[in-house]
């Protein structure tokens, strides 16, 4: 059931068009991957699905709320990480969390300070100046202050940006956590390699929505499933024999691999490697070609110039 819907969305800075006629649905529980290129427009839709920005046309709801309509009842229904924590320094994490905790009501602020202040692994530096932390630090600590009032939706924009490996794994090993947990995260990213391993669909904006699926079904639209076969070495008759199945599309060749494309590579696979027996082939290694989500990226994105 979706949570988040968007309805032809569009949002314009003076002459400058950031969002163009957005429609998408993301279901309860759903980790959404939002990618696209620097100014695609991905934090421009999280401030128009968060309510800081009212959209010049279309429509949204999240969690049942309109965000142009009802910002002050979304925003104790949902928590944001912006790519700037923007904490006050003099204070320690402790008390900007508790500071933070003040603006929801019905919550115990201590218990809820100190349950997430444990779960982003920082208790240990509760009572440390903020100003002393570093970038990593902060992000989970702007992270805490997100879940502080137990929201249904996250909204994540760029939350591993400028981070070094092993605070980016730490962020990520938290976001599998919540999504384990049932919450809906809305993820803005750069990083493909992340998403992938984040996210159960993805979303490429250009301005304008470019595709919207899992990664399994967005590398079967763009890219044909070919069957790689390594052979020991190819016979100079063999790629002819093989060219004239009928179920064989189109074939290339390096070095002793054969790249097959087939009409059905599930039940051709079999025959093809039948074909190349017969043809005396011997037979190293069947495999399918793999495509990771950077070329379906760069493939949309350029598709899309």
């Amino acid at each position: 059931m979706p949570i988040i819907e968007a309805h032809n969305l569009s949002k314009k800075f003076g002459d400058r068009l950031a969002v163009d006629d957005l429609t998408l649905e993301v279901d309860e529980g759903e980790v959404l991957g939002f990618l696209g290129p620097n100014g695609a427009g991905k934090t421009t839709t999280i401030r128009l699905l968060s309510g800081i920005i009212a959209p010049t046309s279309g429509s949204a709801t999240v969690a049942g709320l309109r965000p142009d309509r009802e910002p002050e009842r979304l925003h104790e229904v949902i928590g944001l990480l912006t790519e700037s924590a923007g904490f006050y320094d003099r204070l320690t994490a402790r008390r900007n969390l508790e500071y933070f905790a003040g603006f929801y009501a019905g919550i115990d602020a201590g218990l809820q300070v100190e349950k997430y202040l444990r779960l982003t692994g920082l208790w240990d530096r509760q009572k440390d100046k903020v100003g002393r932390y570093s970038k990593g630090m902060k992000q989970r600590l702007a992270l805490a202050r997100a879940l502080l009032h137990e929201p249904e939706v996250l909204f994540l924009d760029e939350p591993t940006a400028g981070l070094d490996p092993e605070a980016a794994q730490e962020l990520r090993l938290m976001i599998k956590r919540l999504s384990s947990e049932g919450r809906t995260i809305f993820l803005s990213t750069h990083n493909l390699a992340e998403a992938e391993s984040l996210c159960y669909r993805i979303a490429v904006i250009r301005t304008q929505l470019l595709a919207l699926d899992t990664p399994t079904n967005l590398r079967q639209r763009m890219f044909r499933r070919r069957v790689v076969v390594q052979l020991e070495a190819i016979p100079p008759s063999l790629p002819d024999a093989v060219s004239k199945l009928s179920f064989v599309n189109g074939i290339s060749q390096e070095g002793n691999k054969l790249q097959v494309d087939l009409v059905d590579p599930d039940r051709n696979r079999p025959e093809l490697v039948k074909c190349i027996v017969e043809a005396g082939g011997r037979v190293l290694e069947v495999s399918e070609e793999q495509h990771s989500l950077e070329e379906i990226y760069l493939s949309l994105v350029k598709e899309d110039k």
